[in-house]
């Protein structure tokens, strides 16, 4: 089971490798559309590395609700401990 400082982590890693955004930007609170500048192509993107990452499928429906980057790491949190 990962902690959600290595969920953390391994986000802040995708969304800076991939996504080239400074990780001074990447906070709890920065919304992925308009802070970090994320938009819906990126957004599945973002789904497809983390489904690698936690090696579980996400739904569509989870990530609808989806705005900040601590809304995702609650998220991966969950699908993790099921």
């Amino acid at each position: 089971m990962k902690t959600r400082e290595e969920i953390s982590a391994k986000l802040t890693n995708i969304l800076v490798e991939e996504f080239e955004i400074e990780e001074s930007d990447i906070t709890p609170e920065a919304n992925l559309y308009t802070d970090l500048d994320l938009d819906s192509i990126d957004t599945v993107d973002l789904v497809i590395k983390l489904q690698e990452l936690i090696g579980k499928k996400i739904e569509p429906e989870t990530f609808k609700s989806v705005r900040t980057v601590e809304h995702v790491l609650d998220a991966i949190e969950q699908l993790v401990g099921e």
